[in-house]
């Protein structure tokens, strides 16, 4: 570590010390011939005695290369958290560093990412953007970009998702097989997924005849969002409303929200209404009782958004891709037959 006010040796200082030239300081530490064992060992010894580091960045830089990633997340999202922790090590394995920009109340998406830029990434991955297509083409045009969670294919960016509507199909035919016919879903409003989660959700009732009761209570990908729903239900159960049986959330952060309300209330999930979530974050294993959510394998995903910068960086010629991966269901405590079935 530095010593603050002590100015930090360089190449020189090893040089002077080590009794030989800075250009052959220079070829030892960037591991090319010119050296002999016994020069190189003395020049690394040296290094390690004054605390001399080689400035990596600077040296890409002035080759024009950062080798650096940029990852744009929200800081409230726990699955982007998810996604971050496998970014790291493909990164890292593919000889890249990462820089990591939030969006956050106040800070949108268009700071974030010239936030990235300013400090020469290369490239641009972005976790769960909501940017209109035109400003992630744009966006596109200016640097390699990869959107995570969301399709764009009016963009030229690459993307990485997940199968959204086969997701979707395999909660609701786990509620209907289970014995629900009312099922309420919480819409994720502009949130990644959610036009497709939505549209699935419509499809499947019709396909198993429940057209007649088909809601969709407008939301977002928050707690707040799940509260929301869950007062607006309990309110309309003193008037007079029977609860739904079944609740799909638009993601686990949605979920979590509503199982909240519904327990304060004094409610029992999943005897009294079953819930069920989307993404399968690590949150969704931290509750008394598991939830019942679609998997997205969070660490697949984070490698395919690596390779893909990584490869068109490495080659300009490449166009953008599209990787779409298999959902998984994972039940657990909060999905259940419906009371009396």
């Amino acid at each position: 570590m530095d010593v603050p006010g002590k100015q930090r040796p360089t190449m020189a200082d090893v040089a002077e010390k080590a009794g030989v030239s800075r250009a052959l300081v220079s070829i030892v530490f960037r591991h090319q011939p010119g050296a002999s064992q016994e020069t190189r060992e003395r020049v690394l010894k040296v290094a390690d005695e004054i605390g001399y580091r080689p400035d990596s960045a600077a040296r890409l830089l002035a080759r024009g290369r950062s080798r650096t990633l940029g990852v744009m997340f929200t800081v409230h999202q726990p699955f982007h958290a998810d996604l971050v922790e496998g970014i790291y090590p493909e990164a890292e394995r593919l000889g890249y560093d990462v820089l990591l920009s939030a969006t956050a109340e106040g800070r949108g998406e268009t700071k974030a990412v010239e936030a990235l830029l300013s400090h020469r990434c290369e490239a641009a991955i972005l976790l769960g953007p909501d940017a209109a297509p035109a400003e992630l083409d744009a966006l596109g045009q200016r640097t390699v970009t990869v959107s995570v969670g969301r399709r764009v294919p009016l963009a030229r960016i690459d993307s990485v998702h997940t199968a959204e509507g086969k997701g979707i199909r395999q909660a609701m035919d786990h509620l209907v097989e289970l014995g629900h016919r009312h099922i309420v879903h919480i819409d994720g409003g502009r949130g990644p997924g959610s036009a497709e989660r939505r549209r699935a959700y419509r499809a499947a009732m019709r396909r198993h005849g429940l057209e007649s009761e088909l809601r969709v209570v407008p939301g977002d990908h928050t707690e707040a969002s799940g509260i929301e729903t869950g007062d607006l239900l309990l309110a309309e159960r003193e008037r007079g409303r029977p609860l739904p049986t079944a609740v799909l959330a638009g993601n686990d952060r949605c979920a979590m929200g509503l199982l909240m309300a519904l327990t304060r209330a004094g409610v029992e999930v999943p005897r009294d209404i079953s819930v069920v979530g989307y993404d399968d974050s690590h949150l969704s294993h931290l509750m008394p009782i598991g939830l019942t959510t679609v998997r997205q394998d969070a660490v697949l995903m984070a490698e395919y958004a690596v390779r893909f910068a990584v490869e068109r960086l490495e080659n300009e010629k490449l166009d953008p891709r599209e990787a779409v991966l298999e959902p998984k269901l994972v039940v657990r405590g909060t999905s259940g037959p419906p009371r009396g079935a």
